[in-house]
């Protein structure tokens, strides 16, 4: 596949990596908007943690936008992946099972 296939197979919820890539069982995921209610509130369910709220701050609700995140060779999440040149100009790029 190429990078504008790529893209399209993560906005369908599919895991990509490139074949060329070194290390092994990295690939890439589109993480979706998220919205939460702030640190502070009382309702029961998921909310701002409290690592987020000191940014924020604890009555601030999250609005997260749409990002890619990676899964690196040494298996740690990598929010925030950016394509190089070369990753946007490959042609092996493969959906992850």
């Amino acid at each position: 596949m190429n990078f504008g296939q790529a893209i399209q197979a993560l906005k369908e919820g599919k895991k990509v990596a490139r074949a060329g890539w070194n290390g092994k069982g990295m690939w890439i995921v589109l993480m979706p908007s998220l919205k939460l209610p702030p640190h502070s509130t009382q309702e029961p369910g998921a909310k701002v943690n409290d690592r987020t709220a000191k940014h924020i701050g604890v009555d601030t609700p999250l609005d997260s936008q749409p990002y890619i995140a990676m899964w690196t060779a040494s298996q740690q999440w990598q929010p925030g992946w950016l394509a190089s040149q070369p990753d946007i100009l490959s042609e092996d790029w493969q959906i992850v099972e």
